[in-house]
């Protein structure tokens, strides 16, 4: 016997959703997953995220790459100074550039030294195979090539001219006082004439052959070796 509720309805207790009805909902469910995948025969897959190529992943290969660079930099440049060195020390630093090579040594006409007439100018060097030297007597290199200069006067093998280069006239004298003058001609230069024959520094020689041009430049003290092995050679040939 049922019991009747106030409202005049039979009274029963909620029951649970039919089993048909759950499985209906789940088979909606499923459909609304396949979705356009089934339609374009394209099997639906559970989305996955991926970095995108510009994303974190490829920020951090830029990054060691970067780092890479930088730890490789003091490398290079220590690479860079050391082929700079060695090419370097390949170079003659005795021999240096001059646009004067084979030209015509610069028209000059230099005052003597007191006691020590004529003076030197260009007029000398034709005729001849010569060597041109600039001197001073604050120049210590001057002094150490001095003994060289004298002892190729003496053999009397090639005639030597001196340009007194930027010096005082009284300092000058002493010097060949002390030292001895191994020129057959020395002229006094304030500096013009120097320039002219594009001195970089004393001491520094030249050879120049019968016509008055330059052949050679030797920047530095001369030594014997430097004798024997370019400058006597040189002349030789010159004088053929």
């Amino acid at each position: 016997m049922s019991e009747m509720s106030g409202s005049g309805s039979p009274s029963q207790n909620p029951s649970p959703p039919f089993r048909g009805e759950r499985e209906g909902a789940a088979a909606q469910r499923r459909e609304g997953e396949v979705g356009i995948g089934e339609c374009s025969g394209i099997p639906h897959l559970t989305p996955t995220l991926s970095a995108p190529a510009n994303g974190p992943k490829g920020g951090g290969e830029g990054v060691v790459r970067r780092r890479r660079w930088f730890y490789a930099l003091p490398a290079l440049v220590f690479l860079g100074l050391a082929a700079g060195f060695y090419y370097g020390l390949q170079i003659d630093s005795n021999v240096l550039p001059s646009a004067l090579i084979d030209e015509p040594a610069p028209r000059f006409d230099l005052p003597p030294l007191p006691g020590h007439e004529p003076g030197f100018s260009s007029a000398d060097l034709a005729g001849h195979v010569s060597l041109v030297n600039t001197f001073a007597s604050w120049c210590t290199p001057c002094r150490t090539e001095h003994p060289v200069l004298t002892a190729l006067a003496a053999s009397k093998r090639v005639p030597i001219y001196g340009i007194d280069y930027k010096d005082k006239e009284e300092a000058a004298l002493a010097w060949i006082a002390a030292l001895g003058n191994p020129y057959t001609r020395i002229g006094a230069d304030n500096g013009r004439v120097g320039i002219d024959w594009g001195v970089y520094g004393v001491p520094e020689t030249f050879v120049v052959d019968r016509l008055g041009r330059i052949r050679y430049k030797h920047v530095g003290p001369l030594t014997q070796a430097d004798l024997d092995r370019t400058i006597l050679p040189l002349i030789a040939k010159l004088e053929k």
